[in-house]
């Protein structure tokens, strides 16, 4: 029998290529940025990445396993919803310091030039929840590290993390530890 995860994820790789597009020296010179607006404005494209990205959040026999997914600010909100709706659970967004109203937890990481810091609101996720992480990109890790630790400290349980792309000369993918994570393109 054929892995319906394994061909979803070899069809959101083929929508991407086809949709995806690189576009030199931006935001700087020197930088080779991905834009994944044309993939968001095509509806098949989309769809079927967001069926690829909800595949990490189902077991093999496709039950859904997560009670919550978390998208990382920014993209991964616009990713991160849709998997939250095709699953049928709740989407907890984690943003940059200072932008959540109510108490929060901050969990601060080095980038490569300076720190940044992440939030998370105390009660979006109750202790035990099961979480699945969604981002655009896995560079360094340090997003998926910190958003792991917030996940920690509300007392869910991360089950998964799914990426549409991953620069895996940055080995960002050692932040996942023993974490599930799907990728839909390695570049």
């Amino acid at each position: 029998m054929t892995d319906p995860g394994a061909y979803l994820v070899a069809r959101a790789h083929e929508a991407m290529e086809r949709l995806v597009v690189e576009v030199p020296d931006f935001p700087e010179p020197g930088v080779l940025f991905r834009d994944i607006t044309p993939l968001l404005a095509d509806h098949g494209g989309f769809t079927t990445v967001m069926e690829a990205l909800a595949t990490a959040g189902r077991d093999d026999s496709g039950a859904v396993q997560v009670d919550k997914v978390v998208g990382m600010e920014s993209r991964g909100f616009i990713l991160g919803a849709p998997v939250a709706l095709a699953l049928g659970v709740g989407f907890v967004p984690v943003r940059k310091q200072g932008k959540l109203p109510r108490e929060t937890y901050a969990v601060t990481y080095d980038l490569e030039y300076g720190q940044a810091t992440l939030e998370i609101h105390r009660d979006a996720i109750e202790p035990g929840d099961r979480v699945l992480l969604v981002d655009d990109v896995l560079a360094t890790g340090g997003t998926v590290a910190a958003t792991l630790e917030l996940v920690r400290r509300c007392g869910g349980v991360a089950v998964g993390i799914a990426i549409l792309m991953e620069l895996a000369a940055l080995n960002g993918r050692s932040a996942a530890g023993e974490v599930p994570l799907t990728v839909l393109t390695t570049l």
